[in-house]
Order: C-alpha cells, then sequence, then structure tokens
C-alpha cells in the first residue's frame, strides 16, 4: 500500500530500501515497458476538465493514486495493418523519439487504453470523421475481446471499418520509472479531446471511480492531501492549468518537450536525495535508516 506525504505525493514504504539496494549494487534496474496514458479534456464553463480514474487500493502499483486512462503496449499495437489518419508514422516516430513500427505501437496504445479504460474511441469510418456513441451491447463485447486480448486493435478497427485518428493526440511529456522501482514503465503523456458525440464510464477492471474534475480543482486537491498521486501525474496537471480551453492545450502540444523524465537517488551527507530532474516539488530527502522528509 503506498504512502502519502504531507501532500497526495504518492509514495510507496519500500522504496528507501530499494534505492539503498541500487546503490549498493544488489538491485538491477528492470528494463522499462513502452506505454501510454491520455489526458482526455472537454470543456466546461470553468475551463477544460480532465476524466481522471482512482486506481483500486488493492492494486501492487500505485493503489488508491489518481490517474489518466492508459497501459503498456501490447505487441500487437505495431502490426502494419493498423488503419491509419493524421501525420505519418514518420512524423510521429521524430516526435516521440523512437522508430515508426514503435511510433505506431505506442500511439495505438493511447487510443486503445483509452476505449478500454474510459469506452472513448479516437478513431473514425474516414480520416476527418469520428464514431459517436460507443456504449452499445455490440461495442461493449469488441472491448471485452481487446481487454482480454483476444482480438488485436489492428483487427478491430478493420472488422469495423474504422480509422485510428492520430491526429486527435497530441503528445505531451515523457517519464520513465525510476530504477529502483521492481515496475518500470516508460510512458508518453498525450493529451486529447473527448469526441462530440461519445461519453466516458469507468471501463476499467483496474479502476474504483472515476471524475471528470478541473486541473486547478485537482491540483489543489493534491496539495491538501486529499488525492494522491503519482509525480507524473501532478505534474502534468500543473502545466495544463495555463490554457482555458482543451484546444488551446492540443495546440501547445508539438512544442512541448519531450525528454525523457527519470528520478535519481544520491547519496548525500548521510542521506538519500530522490530528485526528478526540472521538478524540485517532488525532492525528498530519506535519512539512511528511516522514512522520507
Amino acid at each position: 500500500m503506498a504512502n502519502a506525504q504531507a501532500d497526495g505525493q504518492w509514495y510507496p514504504p519500500e522504496w528507501p530500501e530499494l534505492i539503498r539496494a541500487l546503490a549498493s549494487g544488489d538491485l538491477t534496474p528492470a528494463v522499462p515497458r513502452r506505454a501510454a496514458t491520455v489526458m482526455l479534456l472537454k470543456d466546461t464553463g470553468d475551463g477544460p476538465a480532465v476524466h481522471m480514474l482512482r486506481r483500486r487500493t488493492s492494486m501492487a502499483f500505485a493503489g488508491g493514486a489518481y490517474a489518466y486512462p492508459g497501459g503498456g503496449v501490447d505487441p500487437r499495437d505495431d502490426d502494419r495493418h493498423v488503419r491509419w489518419a493524421g501525420p505519418a508514422r514518420a512524423w510521429w516516430a521524430d516526435r516521440l523519439g523512437v522508430d515508426e513500427a514503435g511510433a505506431q505501437a505506442i500511439v495505438c496504445a493511447a487510443v486503445r487504453e483509452t476505449y478500454e479504460e474510459a469506452g472513448v474511441l479516437l478513431a473514425g469510418p474516414t480520416p476527418d470523421t469520428v464514431v459517436g456513441d460507443t456504449t452499445g451491447e455490440d461495442w461493449e463485447a469488441d472491448r471485452a475481446a481487446l481487454v482480454a486480448r483476444e482480438t488485436s486493435f489492428a483487427e478491430f478497427l478493420d472488422r469495423r471499418g474504422l480509422v485510428l485518428r492520430s491526429d486527435l493526440l497530441g503528445a505531451w511529456t515523457r517519464w520513465i520509472t525510476p530504477e529502483f522501482e521492481p515496475r518500470r514503465y516508460d510512458t508518453w503523456f498525450f493529451v486529447a479531446a473527448l469526441p462530440e458525440g461519445q461519453r466516458t464510464r469507468n471501463a476499467s477492471t483496474e479502476a474504483d471511480h472515476t471524475v471528470w474534475i478541473t486541473p486547478r480543482d485537482a491540483a489543489a486537491g493534491y496539495d491538501r492531501g486529499e488525492l494522491l498521486m503519482m509525480p507524473p501525474t501532478i505534474a502534468t496537471l500543473r502545466r495544463l492549468t495555463a490554457y482555458e480551453t482543451a484546444a488551446e492545450a492540443l495546440d501547445a502540444a508539438p512544442a512541448r518537450d519531450l525528454t525523457p523524465v527519470l528520478a535519481t537517488a544520491r547519496l548525500v551527507a548521510g542521506e538519500i536525495v530522490l530528485s526528478w530532474p526540472g521538478h524540485d516539488e517532488f525532492t525528498k530527502r530519506i535519512p539512511t535508516g528511516g522514512a522520507p522528509a
């Protein structure tokens, strides 16, 4: 079970021990798995709201923390038969800092996971359209088959005659789980606007609650210690507070720096100092035998 600090920062109690093991050479870092997550936005009278889900407290990783729909890349997400609209795979490869197959897999994971966990599908019958309501029984059967990995995303799109709308996504930031954490992810964060006619729902088996909330209110809840979040989540929320509409956030995405953010742990005067480059608010000082400060 994760601990929260005075604010809502998620902090696993086993981290100090893992950090010490890494520093002593007793821990070999796990290879991070590629993943994608989507900050789904919709306009409200108070500015854009973002769709967030709360991970079940029973989850081994970040239980009880608020996050966005997302998950790991499926090995089949780089299937070359995926119907595609928007910027070419080569453009996405350059933007995401990977090869073309990797770029397709990451973008597909973003779209697929948003459908699996929120019931929202960024795809349409033509390159300039988007599907409407996706809440019928037939849609649910397809979503369940994707979750169970009984069908690939490419097969799903082909059977439905749909085209993935990569132009509806904006790459926002990239975070890599610290080297001392055994469950590591190399995660690309995207922004997208809720398509007209679609609605979110809690379709995730990993979440016990979902909410539409403005980034400002979510950040305030974190600061009060009421909403538990991992550093990448609160960091992205703080950046989103600068935009008055979902379109503004999407327009800002192409200029966002995608240099990976990776936490570092170093020993300073008998303390372990845990920090995330460019994000001083998350710095933690851990006595060599105690809890974080």
